[in-house]
């Protein structure tokens, strides 16, 4: 049974920790082959899923040890049908490997929660495209009926809410939010933006906010930041409007470069964890709202244990 669909605790403030560059970390620290991207793929075997286990386990660890919150972030970012097809899935195959990354999820939790630690359990959605790239957009109906699968999956889970990663654009935005509500599943929209704190389509991200918002009266539970280093974004949010309150969490890039330059990078931009933590607790001074902390591409165990220390030492 789902533990905290009813009312999620990061609604109630303290500070709840995520992981953070999934799919970099294995495949640049772990060496572990991720056709297209696909962490779910690890999910065929117990090897995999192994890897995955100990992924979690170092940020949960992390998460007791500073008696802070978790959110559980499943590795299904591409579970869904146009990706699951590139690898061969069926519907039946990509249902069972949703399923079962949220068992894994319940598991770890069951491991490591504490009562300073609560752990929420969010269903990873990715956009059906690229994070960085909105290429063809969807419309508003295509999206809630591309996106209601994998959503529906999540709802005969244990997950919590849905969490969308790396959205590029408001009407899959839209869409995922429409699906969600209407199977009664709180639902976070993360977007992703460039070096000029917009989205890749080039809209503002208050617009983007305000769109979703006046399209879905209010359906999502509070709004993300992905995929952009703290300096791409921290003008954009340097305001006391209202809709700045509508983001309560981060997960930034540990590189300030932008898309197309990490695309063509041969190595991975670790950046300085030191200074993203300093980055993100100066973000936290200025917006104690932002409570749900995490990491983007190039982020590992050590940008999230700096952003933590810096961020309890500032708070």
């Amino acid at each position: 049974m789902p533990k905290y669909r009813d009312h999620l605790p990061q609604l109630d403030g303290g500070t709840f920790l995520t992981d953070g560059g999934l799919e970099t970390t294995l495949i640049f620290h772990d060496k572990l082959d991720l056709p297209y991207f696909a962490a779910f793929y690890l999910m065929k075997d117990g090897a995999g899923i192994e890897a995955l286990r100990r992924y979690y386990a170092t940020y949960a660890s992390i998460a007791t040890a500073n008696r802070v919150g978790f959110v559980l972030e499943s590795p299904t970012w591409r579970a869904n049908p146009d990706w699951g097809e590139k690898l061969g899935y069926s519907k039946a195959a990509l249902a069972e490997v949703n399923l079962a990354a949220i068992a894994l999820m319940r598991e770890l939790r069951e491991k490591y929660e504490k009562l300073q630690s609560p752990m929420v359990i969010s269903g990873c959605v990715g956009p059906r495209g690229d994070g960085y790239d909105p290429g063809q957009v969807m419309n508003e109906k295509e999206a809630e009926t591309y996106h209601g699968e994998q959503i529906g999956f999540f709802r005969e889970s244990d997950a919590d809410l849905v969490t969308a990663l790396t959205i590029t654009n408001t009407p899959e935005a839209i869409g995922i939010v429409r699906a969600a509500r209407k199977l009664r599943l709180p639902v976070v929209i993360s977007f992703t933006l460039e070096t000029d704190g917009r989205l890749p389509t080039g809209q503002r991200l208050q617009e983007a906010i305000e769109v979703v918002d006046s399209a879905t009266d209010r359906g999502t539970a509070y709004y993300m930041i992905n995929c952009a280093h703290p300096t791409h974004f921290e003008a954009v949010v340097a305001t006391s409007e209202r809709w700045v309150k509508r983001v309560r969490g981060v997960r930034a890039n540990a590189s300030r470069l932008s898309h197309a330059e990490l695309n063509e990078a041969p190595t991975l931009d670790e950046g300085d964890p030191r200074e993203l933590g300093a980055q993100y607790a100066d973000l936290l001074c200025r917006h104690p709202h932002i409570n749900v902390l995490g990491g983007c591409c190039g982020t590992d165990h050590r940008h999230v244990a700096e952003i933590t220390r810096a961020c309890k030492a500032a708070v």
